[in-house]
């Protein structure tokens, strides 16, 4: 049994007029904070200034084989920056391409080409009476919006501590009607959950009803760790190839939060069927995408490695803002029983599960503080959070000094909330 709910009616009361107190305290000071979105900071903008300055006159335009990157053609992006990113997501040259500044972009694309024209010669989405979609919850609210602006039904699958609920995703997949399932299988958004070995290979070894099934595998994070010890993720790309299911997964990634979320370099990995399928979509779509872009990119990182390097900086930045919400939760909510956490290696999310029905007040009370934090209820398809419960928080934009002010007055709401409905239970 937790502190508050072990507390008498009037110990339960005196703890409402003290948090009440200090909340107030707070509401006066009329803060202006934000922790809505995943931002990085202008401090870790910073680490990259430099790629700005590598392609220009002086330097010279030109990939290592000479082609002018100032000019139309690579489709599917310039050699360096395919073996770059093949090298990232380990795998091969030939299954990648690099396009724009945003892999949302490259998934909305793949979406509406399935439902406009179909996947691989099947028959398109659009022509069907009946579109369905599975999405792992608490998830990412932006994949979710393209299910939806697109009219297809979404089916909420449970996340466990390691990944979706596989039982009951093999179950849905038995449904034809059902043609994909969203994943952020590494530090996922929100929870910082990594996908288990059993769970990829479960994946990998599904045989849908639907022949253009896809999952859509958003390794977003793949290279965000926080810690020395970060989590492993098994390379499904290899676990459906060795099954002979290779069409089945779509990977997409970008440096959105490794350079710059507005220039950055987006890419996708994916099967010959699945990628010859894509080119064919593209040569009518685009006659290329910033080829200087992808040039910066691979001047300034070089390698894999120097990706890896330079996330290290990343992380030397990131570290102490997890470590300020993870404090404040541990040492104002640890023994309340008000709300539960996941603690992640990476990502850039700590996702807070407060009891049933306080998380739409708790923002609420935030809001009319001045904290803004990622609306109740975007965490599941349609805004709609069964159970009233999940809260994101986004710690990388707000300097340290407001964050540790965001989290206190976060910890005070939560508190609060679920004191006060204890007390008029």
């Amino acid at each position: 049994m937790s502190s508050l709910q072990a507390m008498s009616k009037q110990e339960l009361t005196q703890r409402v007029t003290a948090l009440r107190e200090e909340y107030e305290g707070y509401k006066a000071r009329g803060l202006s904070l934000d922790m809505s979105r995943g931002k990085p900071s202008a401090e870790q903008l910073d680490l990259t200034n430099g790629l700005l300055d590598c392609v220009n006159a002086r330097t010279g335009f030109c990939t290592d084989a000479g082609f002018d990157t100032r000019n139309y053609g690579l489709l599917d992006g310039t050699p360096e920056a395919k073996a770059l990113f093949a090298e990232l997501l380990d795998v091969p040259t030939d299954n990648v391409v690099v396009a724009g500044n945003s892999s949302l972009n490259l998934m909305f694309d793949y979406i509406a080409q399935a439902v406009s024209t179909g996947l691989c010669g099947n028959t398109p989405w659009g022509q069907l009476s009946e579109v369905k979609f599975l999405c792992p919850v608490p998830g990412y609210d932006r994949h979710f919006a393209i299910t939806e602006h697109f009219g297809i039904s979404m089916i909420t699958v449970p996340m466990t501590e390691n990944g979706p609920d596989m039982d009951m995703v093999e179950e849905l997949v038995k449904d034809p009607a059902v043609k994909g399932m969203w994943c952020v299988p590494m530090y996922s958004n929100p929870q910082g959950i990594t996908y288990s070995d059993e769970t990829v290979r479960r994946l990998a070894n599904m045989v849908p009803a639907a022949p253009d099934f896809r999952i859509m595998w958003d390794n977003a994070y793949c290279i965000h760790h926080l810690t020395d010890t970060p989590d492993t993720l098994l390379n499904i790309f290899d676990e459906v190839h060795a099954v002979g299911h290779d069409d089945m997964v779509v990977i997409f990634a970008s440096t959105s939060k490794v350079s710059f979320p507005g220039a950055g370099v987006a890419v996708l990995a994916a099967s010959k069927a699945n990628i010859a399928d894509i080119k064919r979509r593209l040569t009518v779509q685009t006659i290329g995408h910033d080829k200087i872009n992808m040039l910066r990119h691979t001047r300034f990182f070089g390698n894999a490695e120097g990706v890896h390097q330079h996330m290290k900086l990343h992380a030397a930045v990131l570290r102490p803002k997890f470590d300020v919400v993870l404090s404040a939760l541990e040492n104002r909510l640890g023994d309340t029983g008000a709300a539960r956490w996941h603690t992640p290696n990476g990502g850039y999310f700590v996702s807070v599960e407060l009891q049933n029905g306080c998380a739409k007040e708790t923002v609420r009370l935030l809001k009319e503080a001045g904290v803004v934090i990622t609306p109740a209820g975007a965490t599941y398809p349609y805004g709609q959070d069964p159970n009233d419960s999940v809260l994101r928080i986004a710690p990388s934009y707000p300097p340290l000094s407001e964050l540790e002010i965001a989290m206190e007055l976060f910890c005070i709401c939560a508190e609060l909330v679920y004191a006060e409905k204890l007390l008029n239970a």
